[in-house]
């Protein structure tokens, strides 16, 4: 097997085995499949897990609710300062804003300690099921 440039970019292959029939192309078949099974091989190894349920240790919980708050607070306190800003009433719209956005955080943290509870409680409820044989 000789290599030729026809281009600087372009390297073209010449197979001295062109001239019997058959050889060029089982060779060129096993070969193909050798590095098909190589490369199958090779996804195998480094294919993702399947996607199982997650679960959440209870300090990434409490930083989700933690966030759900701070949250809360920073949407009121930019709220009351844009219409404290633009009506000129300078703390009492802030100040109100302030308490709602509280009262969103501390709403959204409890909808999401009501959703990890019912996760636990089914939990719970599945494991219960399956060892009590269903009598």
């Amino acid at each position: 097997m000789t290599l030729t440039r026809a281009h600087p970019r372009h390297i073209t292959h010449v197979d001295s085995r062109q001239g019997v029939p058959g050889l060029a192309d089982d060779t060129d078949k096993a070969r193909m499949e050798a590095l098909q099974a190589r490369i199958d091989a090779a996804k195998a190894t480094q294919a993702p897990k399947p996607h199982t349920e997650e679960h959440y240790s209870q300090a990434q919980l409490a930083w989700r609710m933690v966030i759900e708050l701070v949250a809360g607070l920073g949407i009121g306190f930019g709220i009351g300062y844009g219409l404290d800003a633009l009506f000129g009433t300078t703390p009492w719209l802030m100040i109100v804003f302030i308490f709602l956005g509280l009262a969103a955080g501390v709403k959204t943290m409890m909808r999401s300690a009501a959703e990890v509870q019912a996760k636990q409680v089914a939990k719970a409820a599945g494991e219960d099921g399956e060892s009590d044989d269903g009598r």
